[in-house]
This record gives C-alpha cells, structure tokens and sequence, in this order.
C-alpha cells in the first residue's frame, strides 16, 4: 500500500493562485508558515483585499479544496 501524499497550495480570496506564494508545499504547516510570514512582512505593503490567503489542499479527484484561511493575513495593517 502506498500513502499518498497531500500538495497544498495558497490562493487568493477568490480562489486563483496566489499572486507572489503561487508554489507547491508539501504540508500545510509549510503552506501557512509560509503565508503567516509573507502576511507579517511584505504582505503589510498590500491592500487587504490582496493579504487574504486561503490554503487548499489537492483532491484526489484533481481539483482543489479550500482548508482554511489564515487570520493573521486578513488583519488590518497599522501604519
């Protein structure tokens, strides 16, 4: 028997790839590091409609699925 496993994916909040983290992770912890910092740092330069970040997770039936979102990324910037 062969454990698949799982590739994960951030996006924006409407779905399509994420505009600069549009990369493959192969775990959701690397996957919402990876946002949470972009979210912390070059991300606060952004408008909040461009922080949100949703994580999906590949389906076994080849199509994408939304996991979760993470907070820190819709959080107001204060400037």
């Amino acid at each position: 028997m062969t454990l698949k496993r799982n590739l994960y994916r951030l996006t924006g909040l409407d779905g399509a790839p994420h505009h600069v983290l549009d990369a493959p992770y192969e775990s959701i912890d690397a996957a919402i590091f990876a946002a949470k910092s972009w979210c912390d740092g070059q991300g606060l330069k952004c408008k909040i409609k461009d922080r949100g970040i949703g994580v999906q997770v590949l389906a076994g039936n080849g199509t994408w699925r939304t996991v979760c979102y993470p907070t820190n990324c819709l959080k107001l910037s204060i400037a």
